[in-house]
This record gives structure tokens, C-alpha cells and sequence, in this order.
């Protein structure tokens, strides 16, 4: 149990369901008004990386508000629905040139994304979505016994912990927004 969150360490099994998997829906919101849409990502160094364009509803809601929302359905078996993994996060865009992204690039490490002619397109930017501590699950970290006699109570609290959203080589620590979030800043 984490003393900062009061929430149970995350289990592997949950940076694994995000490692292996390559689609999510991505919140955004502007003023009032939320938006939500279905993206691929590359999971790199604890970090969800986004392509999309500058000019697209997405870039625009996070160039005004940075808080996001991501859900990843896990789908585990065929004919039940999927379990989830969803997190707040905070995201910033990079353009296509940023040093960052050249050496992700380089190294490969957005292959899942940037087979579509992302990169040859200068509108494209790429969002990195930098998750918050606490993560929120249905059906992971469930016991499938509990899943199958109460799926209604078969969703999880857990806290990243110290280990961060650790998917790759390194690690990036939980964004410190949430901290923020959580005092209403």
C-alpha cells in the first residue's frame, strides 16, 4: 500500500498490458467541451507516444489544456467484453523535428506509428502523454473468480509507485500534475 495514494503498488501485469498493446482512446477538452478519439501509441520509456496533426481537434485541445485521459482496452477473452487500464496523464506536442522524437526514430522505437507517412508530412506533430500515478483498471488485478461472481465490483485502484509507468528501457517518473490536479490547481 502506497502511503501517498492509499492505494495498492500496480502489478506488472498492468505496464504489460500497456507495452503489448498499440491502441487507446485519448481524451482531450478545451473550455467546456470534452473530446474523445481512438489513437495508436508506442509505449516508450513510460511514456504513450501520439501521432497526429498540428491542425487536428486533439493538438488543439492539448496546446489549451494538457490533461488528458487515456483508456486501453485488454481484451482477454473472445466472447467477453475487454478488461481496462485508464489513467489521467499529462501530454505536450513535439514536432516532427524535435531531437526527441529524431532519435525515437532512429532507434525504431515509433515503428507502431510512423508507418503511414507521418513523418514526410509537416503538419505532423507527436504527442507524449506522461501518465499520473494512479491508474484504474476493470478486470486486472481481479481474481477471475471475483471477476466471474461480481464483475461489478471487478475494478482496481493502484499507484504506479516509484517504479512510474516503466514499458521500456528507462524509466519516466509519475507527472507531478497530478499532484496539482488532486489541489484543484
Amino acid at each position: 500500500m502506497n502511503c501517498s495514494t492509499g492505494h495498492p503498488e500496480a502489478p506488472a501485469g498492468i505496464r504489460r498490458a500497456i507495452a503489448r498493446h498499440s491502441f487507446c482512446t485519448l481524451a482531450t477538452s478545451s473550455g467546456n467541451q470534452p473530446h474523445v478519439v481512438g489513437v495508436l501509441y508506442a509505449p516508450v520509456d513510460g511514456a504513450l507516444y501520439v501521432s497526429t496533426l498540428s491542425s487536428s481537434k486533439k493538438a488543439r485541445n492539448i496546446r489549451d489544456n494538457p490533461r488528458v485521459a487515456v483508456c486501453i482496452p485488454v481484451r482477454r477473452f473472445p466472447m467477453a467484453p475487454p478488461f481496462l487500464v485508464q489513467f489521467r496523464a499529462t501530454a505536450e506536442l513535439l514536432a516532427n523535428h524535435d531531437s526527441t522524437i529524431g532519435e525515437l526514430v532512429r532507434t525504431r522505437r515509433l515503428k507502431r506509428i510512423t508507418g503511414h507517412g507521418e513523418l514526410d508530412d509537416p503538419e505532423n506533430c507527436f504527442a507524449r502523454i506522461v501518465p499520473d500515478r494512479t491508474v484504474h483498471t476493470y478486470g486486472i488485478g481481479v481474481p477471475l473468480r471475483v471477476l466471474l461472481r461480481d464483475p461489478l465490483h471487478a475494478s482496481r485502484t493502484f499507484d504506479l509507485g516509484n517504479a512510474g509507468l516503466q514499458v521500456g528501457r528507462e524509466r519516466i517518473e509519475p507527472s507531478t500534475a497530478d499532484q496539482i490536479w488532486r489541489l484543484g490547481g
